[in-house]
């Protein structure tokens, strides 16, 4: 695919350069044989504007001549007519010739002989209107005149070879430009062409390498789908067993634990007479019996019956509040079993009231701790309630719990949207979690800090697989003396799905 991505990449870029490199050269070869059009056109102007200065030259000959023989005024205009005319040629002709050095030279040249022609002509006509027509013929018969027309004529032809030679050279060019222009066209045609083909060539084979990738993709889809649901299925039986065994290995170990209860009871019960019979087998027979104080049932001790009797009744002590510790925790365990087998229900909630209400049922507690507790604004979202309320509640009765002696409490909940999840904040300014115990205090049965609080460890926990349990996550963020803030991230549409039954 990466070649394949490579391959296509470069073939874009070749396209490209072509079209480039095409384009560059139409333009350029367009360019010229415009030039090319336009020195032809200059080479036909040039002849015209050389035909144009014969032409007055021809027509003020003739005037000259007619005039000379009839005297008639109309000679004498047309020649006025012509000479007016042939300076403006002669001026043009210079501007297109003066780029070609041969050109200006043949005009330089033929200049003066023109002026010295018409001077002619104009002097003939001047001696012809005074009568003096002697002198006008003297002037003609010397031959001037014919001399510098022939030597115009002679210049003109040179130049209109001159311009022949050039219009050759200048219609090759244009050819050559135009069959350039039209090779290149033929070419990058030809060139975009293959391009084309090789571009349709690897579409369509782009084409079938992905519909083979997606019917490959859709046969493992369908794999991955049986695999996912056969795992599901022993998932879900694995946690089902795992509740079971949960529920049945707490439901057993009540059992023993309360034939523990039930005897420690009895030898409760026995104590007195227990020590009251060592009492009366450590003294002598004679002697009379130890005094009993009023209301007791066992007598007074002294001595090291006195002392092994406290260390009997600490021992008992010890005895019972392990025993209840132990009550609790199985009743732990069997809350958690039980709170995993129930499926959560998705409802609309005004997360404010819930919190507000969670906050009424521990204002005594929060009294007594000198602690105020602020509800800042928050999102409604779709989730269980009975859910969101273990979870809300655990949270802001171990803020409650874990304040700092002596310090007022400011515990705050607040919270806000991003994404579509609803992230909610329980923040205090308690004892705080030293950065080493972030994770410890999410495992079962595991607490952190001075355990001077009840507690049996599993609130934290059970709070996470709550929010697990929801599509959501938990995290904390304290230091040591610092205070602690609980983040909350839930879905803000939370619906059932395979995780709810899963879970």
């Amino acid at each position: 695919m990466r070649r394949r991505a490579i391959g296509q990449i470069l073939l874009l870029a070749a396209g490209l350069v072509v079209l480039t490199i095409i384009s560059a050269g139409s333009v350029y070869l367009v360019n010229k044989a415009r030039d090319d059009a336009r020195w032809i056109v200059h080479t036909v102007e040039v002849e015209n504007q050389l035909s144009l200065m014969q032409l007055q030259l021809r027509r003020a000959e003739s005037a000259q001549r007619g005039f000379l023989s009839t005297l008639l005024p109309e000679f004498q205009t047309d020649f006025g007519d012509a000479a007016s005319k042939l300076s403006p040629a002669l001026t043009r002709l210079g501007e297109l010739t003066g780029d070609n050095p041969v050109q200006k030279r043949l005009v330089d040249e033929m200049l003066p002989l023109i002026d010295q022609l018409t001077d002619e002509f104009r002097r003939t006509i001047e001696l012809a209107r005074a009568q003096r027509m002697d002198d006008a013929a003297r002037i003609i018969r010397e031959g001037g005149g014919r001399d510098a027309m022939k030597r115009i004529d002679d210049l003109a032809g040179q130049m209109r070879a001159e311009e022949d030679r050039l219009f050759v050279l200048r219609t090759g060019n244009a050819d050559r430009s135009q069959s350039l222009a039209a090779s290149m066209t033929w070419i990058g045609s030809g060139l975009v062409v293959v391009l084309a083909a090789i571009s349709i060539f690897l579409v369509r084979r782009s084409a079938r390498a992905r519909d083979d990738a997606e019917a490959s993709l859709r046969d493992n889809n369908l794999n991955l789908e049986a695999i996912v649901d056969e795992r599901t299925a022993d998932l879900r039986e694995a946690n089902d067993e795992i509740q079971r065994f949960a529920y049945i290995v707490s439901h057993d170990l009540r059992s023993p634990l309360v034939n523990i209860m039930g005897f420690t009871s009895e030898l409760e019960e026995l104590r007195a007479d227990i020590f009251k019979r060592i009492a009366t087998l450590g003294r002598a027979a004679s002697a009379p019996p130890p005094a009993m104080v009023a209301g007791e049932t066992e007598p007074v001790l002294e001595g090291e019956d006195k002392q092994l009797s406290e260390d009997f009744s600490e021992a008992l002590g010890f005895i019972k509040s392990s025993i209840a510790k132990m009550d609790r925790l199985i009743s732990a365990i069997l809350d958690l079993t039980r709170e995993g087998r129930r499926e959560f229900e998705p409802v609309r909630i005004e997360t404010r009231e819930l919190i507000e209400g969670i906050v009424a049922t521990v204002a005594h507690q929060a009294a007594e701790a000198d602690a105020q507790i602020r509800i800042e604004p928050l999102p409604q979202i779709v989730s269980d309630r009975l859910a969101l309320e273990q979870i809300f509640s655990n949270l802001i009765d171990n803020a409650l719990k874990y304040l700092k002696p002596g310090v007022p409490g400011d515990i705050s909940v607040r919270g806000r949207t991003k994404l579509g999840f609803a992230i909610f904040e329980v923040a205090d300014n308690g004892r705080g979690i030293d950065p080493k115990d972030h994770q410890r205090i999410f495992d079962l049965f595991r607490r952190a800090g001075t355990q001077d609080k009840p507690g049996q460890g599993i609130g934290l926990a059970h709070v996470r697989a709550l929010v697990r349990r929801l599509g959501g996550t938990l995290s904390v963020s304290s230091k040591l003396h610092s205070g602690s803030t609980f983040t909350v991230t839930l879905p803000i549409n939370w619906t059932a799905s395979n995780r709810n039954r899963e879970s």
